[in-house]
Formats: C-alpha cells, structure tokens, sequence
C-alpha cells in the first residue's frame, strides 16, 4: 500500500478565497490541493452581475469564478469535489476526511468555506421554497417570467437582484426591514431608479400561504404594526419572493476545533491565523465587517501568504527541501462551474456546440475511457430534436469511444439522450433536453463514470446505491441553474452503479406541462418515483437516503 501524499497546503472551498489562496498558493509553488463540497466558485455563481470587482466594469458572476479557476489551474493546482466532514488538525501533520471516505493529509490548511443564505423564519418559509420562496435570481428567475416579485432584504444583494429580476418580472418589490437600504448610494440606486421596482420600508414578512403555490403575502409595518395582505393578481398562479436577508458561516463541521464566535463565525488574526498553528481561514466564513467578493480574495491572498511562511519554517526545521518543483502546467479543469457561458440557452442556435477550447478541456478526461457508449437520441418532430441530434453529433466526434444512433421517440420527455453502454443496454442515464450550459459538467460525468474510471465514492456508500430497489428519478433543471449538474451527476452516479435506477435530467423550459403538474418553480427540483419534490441542492448521501426513505 502506497504512503499517503501529504500536501503542503489543503484549501477547504473554491469560491474566491479559496480560489484567490490557491493562485497565490501555486504561484509559490506549494503543494496544493484545494477541496470543494458544492459548486466551484461559490455564492458569487448565484450573482447575476457583478458591479464592484475593480477594472471589470460589470461581469457575470459565474464568469468571473470560471476565470479564476483557469488562474488556478494555470499554477498547477488541482480541484477536487468533495465535502469535509471531519477536521483533525491538532498536530503538525492535518488530516481531513471527505464524505467520500476519503482522507486528505497537509502541512497546512485554510478554511474558505463560506457562508450559505439566510432564511428570514417566518410561516411558510420552508413549506413554499420551491414554490414561489427562492433564494437564487439566476437559478430560478426566468421561472417568474411575467410574474410579481418581492425581494426581502435591504442590503447590496437585495438591491442588485432586485434589479436584475426586473427583467423578468412585471414588477418588482422590495421589503426593506429598516428606513433605508443598508448598501452605498449607487448600488441602491440600481433599485431605487429602476421603473420597474418599488421599495417598501420599515416592512416584514409576517407569513405567506398558499395551495400548490405561493398566493398570498401578510406584510407588516414594524412602526405602525399595520398589515397588508398580497393577494396573488388575477390570473396569475403565484407571485415570487426572493430572500437576501444575508448569510450564516458553514462551520457546522469545526464546533470544538478551532475557536468560533456566537455566530459561529471563525476568529482569526490580522494573517487569517486561527488558534491551531498551520490552520488559517478566509472569506466569508470568517468575522469581519464586509463580506465581499474583492475582500474574500484579499482574505486568501494574505492566508496563502501566511500559509506558506508557517510552511516554509516547518521544513526548514525539519531539514526537508522548501520549493517543490513546479508542477507541469495542467489542462485547464472543467470543474463545477460551467464553460460554456454564451450558450446557456438551446435556441436559437447558430454555428458550433463545442469550442476547441472546449474540446482541449476534456481530453484528459476523455483519455481515461475504456469502453464505448452509444449515445442514442429519441426524436420527434421538433426543432429542438433537430439541435439535440446536432448537438449530440458534435459531441460523439471528440472521441473514438462514441458513437450516435436515433430511433423515433415514444416516450413522455422528447426529445431524449440515453447513454447506452458497450452492449447496446440501457444505463439509465437520460437527457431530456440537450444537455448544454452548466448541464455539460452533468454529461461528462455521466460518461467518465460509465465509460471510464468513474467519480470516487466510499464503498459503503456504494453498497448502499447497489441494495437499492428500481426507481425512477427526475431531475428538473435550468440551464442557467449552476447548483443543478452536482444533483444531476450524483443521481445519475446511482444509475450507472445500479441497474434498476433511471436518472433523467428535465430542462423545464422546454417541458411546461411538468413544471405545471408538480407545482414546481424553483431548481434544481428531484422527483423521486410520485413522492413529493425536492428542492434545492442535494448531495449524493441525501440523494441516496431519500431513495432508501421512498422504499420504505
């Protein structure tokens, strides 16, 4: 048995402090590896458009972490996907364990994970997310075409969603719990000189209620105590509420390791040092007075640079070489954000699906298959079957492993991809929709587990997705969702470990009747066999004990 390689520097979190320590990390040539449980980039991917990064005028939110993951991966940094669910960080060599069983050993580590949105509390919160309550402009917006939306929240959020989902709804209002925005003037102008959007303050929500969908809102005036009620406007099935109430730290993993304050926020000194020697942190998950992207990236620059210090005197007490060699510059990494920013929609279309920059991203993944795959298209007679099969036949020429076949489709969701395996059987990985924008990421992997090595998981868990009964999974996805290809891979990880499992991923915008007949207006959205949706991100442990749950 090999010995374990130990890293100089472990990075918990690739959204920009994380992603910011890692590029100041493999630009002095310490040994990193930096380890993500979610989305690469983090809460900056739910930003519509980012206004305050300095010399970038206004840049997409997703853009902007993708390009500083190729930064990343330029300096020979490697991002993997898994979630940390136990630090032991007491000695001079840290060891981590992923939920994938696996575990991790460095000199070092920073702690980048972030923090994940608030929920304000009152009645009907929970009950709706989904279904009317939504926590993501980009994810879930367009579902609200047409529709009244509320933003709850007062602060840089609340005003610049509030704009951004101007484009989608007929109007917007937002309920400010104070007498003022609580962001500079001209971030809160982007609201306050919108037509479309008013501003209510001094108001809460007091409860929503509803059927299927969200239909009413009590609104309350925290001065006068005086209540409205929102009726859903004639016509209409729902309205929207989008929450911006802030964020809580995820660090629900370190109670009792490094020292946290009443809010479970990490206490660190002016170098991101924590109270454990070698373990520092940075970004939002940290106590600070201004949780920004550009203060996020400060945060792991100055964590990387203490990180390598603390680093540098270890070896150098220990008589071990200070630099490694620097790595062979990598392939840039496909990792969890999507690469394909310009073509998060299907139509119309024009030219090529897949770049050469494209193309050159997944070889190395690509030079790991082993079998071949069919990639059989179900047609009908619409354009987008046309685009599908245009698409799918691009795809097919990256390698000599696959191969395109179309049949006239029967089914429910056409037009639909099936990945069949070398015998021509059935894998239970479908596609209904054509899988582009952040969807490639959820394709790929349904190929590299099927055709190739496949994603690492622990044998325990794939004991557990083995003793599984038949079961159907839906998966119903935006395009534009970048929470929705984690949930896709993982469910279609079952099917390609379990035969009597289908995983098919919906693009809802092509499938109203669905969203229509489960009520759904929020993504990604997992339908297990009949049983109610389930909303939001979803890891495969949860994925798998809600199918265990559905047996029972």
């Amino acid at each position: 048995m090999s010995e374990q390689h130990l890293y100089d520097l472990i990075i918990v979190g690739a959204g920009p402090a994380g992603l910011s320590a890692g590029l100041y990390a493999g630009r002095a040539t310490l040994d990193t590896l930096i380890i993500e449980g979610d989305t690469v980039g983090g809460q900056v991917t739910t930003t519509s458009v980012v206004y305050n990064y300095p010399a970038v005028e206004k840049v997409d939110g997703t853009q902007l972490m993708n390009q500083m993951q190729h930064q990343v991966a330029d300096f020979g940094v490697t991002i993997k996907h898994d979630q940390i669910t136990n630090y032991d960080v007491s000695g001079e060599i840290k060891t981590l364990t992923g939920q994938s069983g696996q575990t991790y050993q460095a000199r070092s580590v920073i702690i980048a994970t972030g923090a994940n949105p608030r929920k304000v509390g009152f009645p009907g919160e929970d009950e709706f997310r989904g279904r009317g309550i939504a926590y993501c402009s980009t994810c879930d917006g367009e579902l609200f075409t047409g529709l009244q939306i509320f933003v709850v929240g007062g602060g840089y959020a609340a005003a610049e969603e509030a704009d951004y989902l101007s484009r989608f709804g007929k109007h917007v209002t937002v309920l400010v719990r104070g007498d003022h925005f609580t962001c500079p003037p001209l971030t809160a102008a982007r609201a306050l000189n919108n037509p479309k959007v008013s501003v209510e303050y001094n108001t809460e929500v007091k409860r929503v209620d509803g059927d299927d969908y969200l239909t009413s809102a009590t609104l309350v005036n925290n001065k006068t105590g005086k209540e409205t009620v929102y009726h859903v406007d004639e016509g209409d099935n729902t309205f929207g509420m989008f929450i911006y109430v802030g964020t809580q730290p995820a660090t629900q993993h370190l109670n009792g390791v490094i020292d946290l304050d009443q809010a479970g926020y990490i206490k660190t000194d002016d170098e991101g040092a924590t109270n454990v020697p070698g373990v520092y942190a940075a970004g939002d998950v940290i106590v600070k007075p201004l949780r920004q992207i550009i203060t996020a990236a400060a945060d792991g620059a100055t964590a990387a640079t203490a990180a390598e210090a603390y680093v540098t005197a270890q070896k150098q007490k220990q008589g071990i070489p200070i630099r490694a060699a620097v790595a062979k510059k990598p392939t840039k990494t496909v990792g969890q954000t999507s690469q394909l920013d310009q073509q998060e929609t299907v139509a119309p279309h024009q030219g090529n699906w897949l770049t050469p920059d494209i193309d050159q991203q997944l070889r190395p993944i690509f030079d790991r298959l082993t079998k071949d795959i069919t990639f059989q298209v179900n047609t009908n007679d619409s354009d987008l079957s046309q685009q599908l099969v245009s698409f799918v036949t691009e795809f097919v020429d990256l390698d000599d492993h696959f191969s395109l076949t179309t049949v006239k489709g029967d089914g429910q969701y056409l037009p639909m991809l099936k990945l069949l395996d070398a015998a021509g059987h059935d894998t239970g990985l479908h596609y209904a929709g054509i899988p582009t924008g952040h969807e490639l990421n959820s394709l790929v992997l349904g190929v590299y587990n099927i055709a190739g090595p496949g994603q690492t998981i622990a044998p325990e868990m794939v004991d557990r997705i083995k003793q599984l009964g038949p079961v159907d999974i839906r998966i119903g996805v935006s395009l534009t969702c970048h929470f929705c290809p984690d949930v896709v891979a993982a469910c279609q990880r079952m099917a390609s470990l379990n035969p009597g499992i289908t995983a098919t991923m919906i693009d809802l915008q092509h499938f109203p009747e669905l969203r229509k007949d489960k009520k759904i207006m929020s993504v990604p959205a997992t339908m297990i066999g009949d049983d109610p949706v389930i909303f939001g991100s979803q890891s495969l442990e949860e994925l798998v004990a809600a199918v265990e749950q559905h047996e029972n």
